[in-house]
Protein backbone atom coordinates (compact mmCIF):
# COMPACT_ATOMS: atom_id res chain seq x y z
CA UNK A 1 0.00 0.00 0.00
CA UNK A 2 1.28 3.45 -0.89
CA UNK A 3 0.12 6.96 -0.20
CA UNK A 4 0.16 10.36 -1.92
CA UNK A 5 3.26 12.17 -0.73
CA UNK A 6 1.20 15.26 -0.03
CA UNK A 7 -1.20 13.37 2.26
CA UNK A 8 -0.45 12.05 5.73
CA UNK A 9 -1.06 8.28 6.07
CA UNK A 10 -4.20 7.35 8.02
CA UNK A 11 -3.28 3.65 7.92
CA UNK A 12 -0.01 1.76 8.07
CA UNK A 13 1.70 2.16 4.71
CA UNK A 14 4.50 0.15 3.12
CA UNK A 15 6.73 2.14 0.78
CA UNK A 16 9.25 0.48 -1.51
CA UNK A 17 12.40 2.54 -1.99
CA UNK A 18 13.33 3.33 -5.59
CA UNK A 19 16.63 4.44 -7.10
CA UNK A 20 15.55 8.06 -6.53
CA UNK A 21 15.86 7.65 -2.74
CA UNK A 22 18.77 5.19 -2.69
CA UNK A 23 21.36 6.12 -0.02
CA UNK A 24 19.09 8.78 1.54
CA UNK A 25 19.00 8.96 5.33
CA UNK A 26 15.78 7.63 6.84
CA UNK A 27 15.01 10.84 8.74
CA UNK A 28 15.37 12.99 5.61
CA UNK A 29 13.15 10.59 3.66
CA UNK A 30 10.44 10.77 6.33
CA UNK A 31 10.69 14.57 6.67
CA UNK A 32 10.05 14.89 2.93
CA UNK A 33 7.36 12.22 2.93
CA UNK A 34 5.48 13.46 5.99
CA UNK A 35 5.34 17.14 5.12
CA UNK A 36 4.44 19.33 8.06
CA UNK A 37 5.04 16.69 10.73
CA UNK A 38 7.54 18.06 13.28
CA UNK A 39 10.98 16.49 13.38
CA UNK A 40 10.55 15.69 17.06
CA UNK A 41 7.58 13.44 16.22
CA UNK A 42 9.37 11.76 13.34
CA UNK A 43 12.37 10.97 15.53
CA UNK A 44 10.02 9.66 18.22
CA UNK A 45 8.17 7.18 15.98
CA UNK A 46 11.49 5.87 14.65
CA UNK A 47 12.90 5.53 18.16
CA UNK A 48 9.77 3.65 19.33
CA UNK A 49 10.03 1.23 16.43
CA UNK A 50 6.83 2.37 14.74
CA UNK A 51 8.83 3.03 11.59
CA UNK A 52 10.53 -0.12 10.32
CA UNK A 53 12.71 -1.02 7.37
CA UNK A 54 12.40 -4.56 6.00
CA UNK A 55 10.39 -5.38 9.18
CA UNK A 56 13.29 -4.45 11.45
CA UNK A 57 14.08 -1.52 13.75
CA UNK A 58 16.58 1.01 12.43
CA UNK A 59 18.12 4.28 13.53
CA UNK A 60 17.23 7.64 11.94
CA UNK A 61 20.75 7.64 10.43
CA UNK A 62 20.02 4.46 8.46
CA UNK A 63 20.71 4.92 4.73
CA UNK A 64 18.01 3.50 2.52
CA UNK A 65 18.74 1.13 -0.34
CA UNK A 66 16.76 0.44 -3.51
CA UNK A 67 14.22 -2.27 -2.74
CA UNK A 68 13.95 -1.55 0.99
CA UNK A 69 10.41 -1.64 2.34
CA UNK A 70 9.67 1.15 4.80
CA UNK A 71 6.76 0.78 7.19
CA UNK A 72 5.20 4.17 7.99
CA UNK A 73 2.60 4.29 10.79
CA UNK A 74 -0.58 6.38 10.63
CA UNK A 75 0.01 10.02 11.55
CA UNK A 76 -2.82 12.12 12.94
CA UNK A 77 -3.48 15.54 11.40
CA UNK A 78 -3.30 17.08 14.87
CA UNK A 79 0.35 16.17 14.99
CA UNK A 80 1.01 18.76 12.31
CA UNK A 81 0.33 21.60 14.73
CA UNK A 82 4.08 22.09 15.28
CA UNK A 83 4.63 23.23 11.68
CA UNK A 84 8.21 24.21 10.94
CA UNK A 85 8.48 27.96 11.46
CA UNK A 86 10.54 29.78 8.87
CA UNK A 87 11.14 33.47 9.73
CA UNK A 88 9.66 35.99 7.32
CA UNK A 89 13.04 37.65 6.75
CA UNK A 90 14.54 34.30 5.70
CA UNK A 91 11.68 33.58 3.30
CA UNK A 92 12.08 37.04 1.77
CA UNK A 93 15.86 36.62 1.47
CA UNK A 94 15.46 33.29 -0.30
CA UNK A 95 12.83 34.52 -2.76
CA UNK A 96 15.45 36.14 -4.98
CA UNK A 97 18.54 34.19 -3.98
CA UNK A 98 18.71 31.60 -6.78
CA UNK A 99 22.00 31.95 -8.67
CA UNK A 100 21.58 28.89 -10.91
CA UNK A 101 19.04 26.11 -11.39
CA UNK A 102 18.48 23.10 -13.63
CA UNK A 103 16.66 19.78 -13.33
CA UNK A 104 19.19 18.32 -10.89
CA UNK A 105 20.28 21.08 -8.54
CA UNK A 106 20.14 24.73 -7.64
CA UNK A 107 22.64 27.15 -6.15
CA UNK A 108 21.47 29.83 -3.74
CA UNK A 109 23.24 32.93 -2.49
CA UNK A 110 22.89 32.06 1.18
CA UNK A 111 22.18 35.07 3.42
CA UNK A 112 24.34 35.46 6.54
CA UNK A 113 22.84 34.88 9.96
CA UNK A 114 20.93 31.70 9.12
CA UNK A 115 21.98 28.09 9.71
CA UNK A 116 21.84 25.83 6.66
CA UNK A 117 19.42 23.52 8.50
CA UNK A 118 17.40 23.39 11.69
CA UNK A 119 18.76 21.58 14.73
CA UNK A 120 19.32 21.96 18.44
CA UNK A 121 18.10 25.41 19.41
CA UNK A 122 17.41 26.32 15.76
CA UNK A 123 13.85 25.85 14.50
CA UNK A 124 14.67 26.12 10.81
CA UNK A 125 17.34 27.05 8.32
CA UNK A 126 18.05 27.46 4.61
CA UNK A 127 16.92 23.98 3.55
CA UNK A 128 13.63 24.25 5.48
CA UNK A 129 13.07 27.66 3.86
CA UNK A 130 13.69 26.28 0.37
CA UNK A 131 11.35 23.34 1.01
CA UNK A 132 8.66 25.77 2.16
CA UNK A 133 9.07 27.81 -1.02
CA UNK A 134 9.00 24.65 -3.16
CA UNK A 135 6.17 22.57 -1.62
CA UNK A 136 5.79 20.57 -4.84
CA UNK A 137 9.39 19.33 -4.72
CA UNK A 138 9.74 15.75 -3.49
CA UNK A 139 13.50 15.94 -2.98
CA UNK A 140 15.61 18.87 -1.76
CA UNK A 141 18.83 18.13 0.14
CA UNK A 142 21.94 20.08 1.08
CA UNK A 143 25.03 19.08 -0.89
CA UNK A 144 27.43 20.81 1.51
CA UNK A 145 27.33 23.33 4.35
CA UNK A 146 28.30 26.89 5.17
CA UNK A 147 28.69 28.38 8.65
CA UNK A 148 25.67 30.29 9.95
CA UNK A 149 27.43 33.66 9.67
CA UNK A 150 28.91 32.97 6.21
CA UNK A 151 27.05 34.06 3.08
CA UNK A 152 27.40 32.96 -0.54
CA UNK A 153 27.20 29.94 -2.85
CA UNK A 154 25.34 26.94 -1.43
CA UNK A 155 24.38 23.91 -3.56
CA UNK A 156 21.07 22.09 -3.02
CA UNK A 157 20.32 18.84 -4.86
CA UNK A 158 16.89 18.28 -6.40
CA UNK A 159 17.53 14.61 -7.17
CA UNK A 160 19.19 11.76 -5.31
CA UNK A 161 21.42 11.14 -8.36
CA UNK A 162 22.60 14.76 -8.26
CA UNK A 163 23.37 14.51 -4.55
CA UNK A 164 25.48 11.39 -5.07
CA UNK A 165 27.29 12.99 -8.02
CA UNK A 166 28.15 16.14 -6.05
CA UNK A 167 29.32 14.10 -3.07
CA UNK A 168 31.78 12.40 -5.44
CA UNK A 169 32.87 15.76 -6.88
CA UNK A 170 33.58 17.11 -3.40
CA UNK A 171 35.23 13.89 -2.21
CA UNK A 172 37.57 13.84 -5.21
CA UNK A 173 38.38 17.58 -4.85
CA UNK A 174 37.02 18.31 -8.31
CA UNK A 175 35.36 21.53 -7.21
CA UNK A 176 37.23 24.81 -6.73
CA UNK A 177 35.86 27.20 -4.10
CA UNK A 178 36.88 30.76 -3.39
CA UNK A 179 35.82 32.98 -0.50
CA UNK A 180 36.16 36.69 0.07
CA UNK A 181 37.21 37.68 3.58
CA UNK A 182 38.20 40.88 5.35
CA UNK A 183 41.08 40.27 7.75
CA UNK A 184 42.05 42.45 10.70
CA UNK A 185 45.19 44.53 10.25
CA UNK A 186 47.52 44.95 7.29
CA UNK A 187 48.58 41.62 5.78
CA UNK A 188 51.78 42.45 3.94
CA UNK A 189 52.14 39.28 1.88
CA UNK A 190 50.64 38.95 -1.58
CA UNK A 191 49.97 35.22 -1.43
CA UNK A 192 50.51 32.42 1.07
CA UNK A 193 49.58 28.75 1.33
CA UNK A 194 48.64 27.73 4.88
CA UNK A 195 49.15 24.03 5.60
CA UNK A 196 48.01 23.46 9.17
CA UNK A 197 46.09 20.39 10.46
CA UNK A 198 42.81 21.08 12.23
CA UNK A 199 41.34 19.28 15.23
CA UNK A 200 37.74 19.63 16.38
CA UNK A 201 36.99 19.75 20.07
CA UNK A 202 34.44 21.26 22.44
CA UNK A 203 35.12 24.27 24.66
CA UNK A 204 33.98 24.50 28.28
CA UNK A 205 30.77 26.30 27.37
CA UNK A 206 29.78 23.51 24.99
CA UNK A 207 30.75 25.59 21.96
CA UNK A 208 32.52 23.65 19.24
CA UNK A 209 36.02 24.98 18.62
CA UNK A 210 38.62 24.02 16.05
CA UNK A 211 42.33 24.29 16.79
CA UNK A 212 45.54 23.76 14.88
CA UNK A 213 46.93 20.49 16.16
CA UNK A 214 49.31 17.90 14.73
CA UNK A 215 46.76 15.24 15.68
CA UNK A 216 44.12 16.87 13.48
CA UNK A 217 43.15 16.38 9.84
CA UNK A 218 45.17 17.84 6.99
CA UNK A 219 43.94 21.27 5.92
CA UNK A 220 45.21 23.66 3.26
CA UNK A 221 44.07 27.18 2.33
CA UNK A 222 45.53 29.55 -0.24
CA UNK A 223 45.26 33.22 0.76
CA UNK A 224 45.68 35.92 -1.89
CA UNK A 225 45.67 39.62 -1.05
CA UNK A 226 43.17 41.72 -2.99
CA UNK A 227 43.24 45.13 -1.28
CA UNK A 228 45.01 46.50 1.77
CA UNK A 229 43.28 49.18 3.84
CA UNK A 230 44.43 51.21 6.83
CA UNK A 231 43.20 48.71 9.40
CA UNK A 232 42.21 45.65 7.38
CA UNK A 233 43.03 43.54 4.33
CA UNK A 234 40.62 42.11 1.79
CA UNK A 235 41.69 38.62 0.66
CA UNK A 236 40.58 35.73 -1.46
CA UNK A 237 40.72 32.43 0.41
CA UNK A 238 40.69 29.18 -1.56
CA UNK A 239 40.37 26.08 0.66
CA UNK A 240 41.86 22.93 -0.86
CA UNK A 241 40.19 20.85 1.86
CA UNK A 242 36.78 21.29 3.47
CA UNK A 243 37.38 21.21 7.21
CA UNK A 244 35.05 22.81 9.75
CA UNK A 245 35.91 26.52 10.30
CA UNK A 246 39.01 26.04 8.14
CA UNK A 247 39.38 29.55 6.71
CA UNK A 248 38.54 31.17 10.05
CA UNK A 249 41.17 29.22 11.99
CA UNK A 250 43.81 29.56 9.27
CA UNK A 251 43.21 33.33 9.23
CA UNK A 252 43.96 33.42 12.96
CA UNK A 253 47.11 31.39 12.21
CA UNK A 254 48.18 34.22 9.88
CA UNK A 255 47.80 36.62 12.81
CA UNK A 256 44.90 38.35 11.06
CA UNK A 257 41.50 37.00 12.18
CA UNK A 258 38.39 37.65 10.10
CA UNK A 259 36.54 40.84 10.98
CA UNK A 260 33.38 40.05 12.94
CA UNK A 261 34.36 36.49 13.84
CA UNK A 262 33.08 36.29 17.40
CA UNK A 263 34.37 32.77 17.97
CA UNK A 264 37.98 33.08 16.81
CA UNK A 265 38.51 36.82 16.38
CA UNK A 266 39.52 39.54 18.83
CA UNK A 267 36.77 41.29 20.79
CA UNK A 268 38.46 44.70 20.72
CA UNK A 269 38.92 44.64 16.94
CA UNK A 270 35.39 43.38 16.36
CA UNK A 271 34.00 46.14 18.56
CA UNK A 272 35.89 48.79 16.59
CA UNK A 273 34.51 47.54 13.29
CA UNK A 274 31.03 47.04 14.73
CA UNK A 275 31.02 50.75 15.54
CA UNK A 276 31.77 51.35 11.86
CA UNK A 277 28.72 49.33 10.83
CA UNK A 278 30.11 45.79 10.49
CA UNK A 279 27.35 43.70 12.07
CA UNK A 280 28.40 40.28 10.77
CA UNK A 281 31.44 38.14 10.05
CA UNK A 282 33.04 39.24 6.79
CA UNK A 283 33.29 35.85 5.06
CA UNK A 284 31.52 35.21 1.77
CA UNK A 285 31.56 32.10 -0.46
CA UNK A 286 32.14 33.87 -3.76
CA UNK A 287 32.65 31.25 -6.47
CA UNK A 288 32.19 27.57 -7.24
CA UNK A 289 33.94 26.10 -10.29
CA UNK A 290 33.27 22.51 -11.40
CA UNK A 291 32.25 20.33 -14.34
CA UNK A 292 28.53 19.62 -14.64
CA UNK A 293 27.94 16.05 -13.49
CA UNK A 294 25.71 15.25 -16.52
CA UNK A 295 26.95 17.36 -19.43
CA UNK A 296 30.60 17.78 -18.42
CA UNK A 297 30.24 21.50 -19.13
CA UNK A 298 32.67 23.73 -17.21
CA UNK A 299 30.67 25.86 -14.80
CA UNK A 300 31.58 28.87 -12.67
CA UNK A 301 28.89 30.21 -10.37
CA UNK A 302 29.48 33.53 -8.63
CA UNK A 303 27.61 35.03 -5.69
CA UNK A 304 27.94 38.83 -5.61
CA UNK A 305 29.08 40.36 -2.34
CA UNK A 306 26.05 41.43 -0.24
CA UNK A 307 25.29 45.16 -0.73
CA UNK A 308 25.91 45.88 2.96
CA UNK A 309 29.47 44.52 2.79
CA UNK A 310 30.10 46.22 -0.55
CA UNK A 311 29.00 49.55 0.91
CA UNK A 312 31.19 49.15 3.99
CA UNK A 313 34.22 48.36 1.81
CA UNK A 314 33.61 51.54 -0.17
CA UNK A 315 34.07 53.49 3.07
CA UNK A 316 37.52 51.97 3.73
CA UNK A 317 40.69 53.74 2.53
CA UNK A 318 42.71 51.48 0.20
CA UNK A 319 46.51 51.58 0.47
CA UNK A 320 47.39 48.91 -2.09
Amino acid sequence: MTTDQNQLPTKVTQVEITEENHDQRLDNFLITRLKGVPKSHIYRIVRKGEVRVNKGRVDVNYRLATGDIVRIPPVRIAERSEEVFVPTNLKEALQHSILYEDDGFLVVNKPAGFAVHGGTGVSSGIIEGIRLLRPEAHFLELVHRLDKDTSGCLIIAKKRSALRAFHAIFRENKIHKTYTALLAGQWKKKKLIVNAPLLKNVAKGGERMVTINAAGKEAETVFTRLTMFENSTLVEAAPKTGRTHQIRVHAVHLGHPIIGDERYGRDDINLTFKQKGYKRMFLHATTLTFSHYVTGESMKITAPLPPQLEQLLNNEKPLI
